[in-house]
């Protein structure tokens, strides 16, 4: 039996909106390259997008001198997106299943992004490896 093969491509940026355009479209390309359906890819891009727009937003507090760091690993039909920061800690146990009937009775805004990541994705983890926030999702290949 032989090893599936690891790609591996990693992609930093400063923590300011107006580059997260780079980031949705290192992640689609990469997906697209990897086999993903334009639905999955576009799935795959906004749960990324939230993820980094959470880190500018909460993590550093919009200070746009900050990095945040973007790695995409493929292994066998594993397609792994790893984001890390240095902003605020964050404890994903804090976070609320949001009632949607509520939320839309109420015209909330934000608030979904990690009901979303754990929606779209296959696999979502927090970890805290030192002095860096740590996000591993996974989608995998049809």
């Amino acid at each position: 039996m032989t090893a599936a093969r690891t790609y591996r491509a990693a992609l930093s940026i400063p923590s300011q909106t107006e580059r997260l355009n780079d980031v949705r479209e290192f992640v689609a390309g990469l997906a697209r390259t990897h086999g993903f359906s334009e639905d999955d890819i576009n799935k795959i891009t906004i749960a990324v997008d939230e993820a980094c727009t959470n880190i500018i937003k909460h993590g550093y507090n919009y200070s746009p001198d900050e990095q945040i760091d973007v790695e995409i690993i493929r292994t066998g039909a594993a397609f792994e997106i790893v984001i890390a920061d240095r902003g605020k800690q964050f404890d994903p146990n804090a976070i609320q299943t949001p009632d949607m009937k509520d939320y839309f009775q109420h015209y909330r805004r934000g608030g979904l992004g990690v009901f979303l990541m754990k929606k779209i994705m296959d696999k979502v983890e927090f970890d805290l490896h030192r002095d860096r926030n740590v996000l591993r999702m996974i989608k995998t290949l049809p």
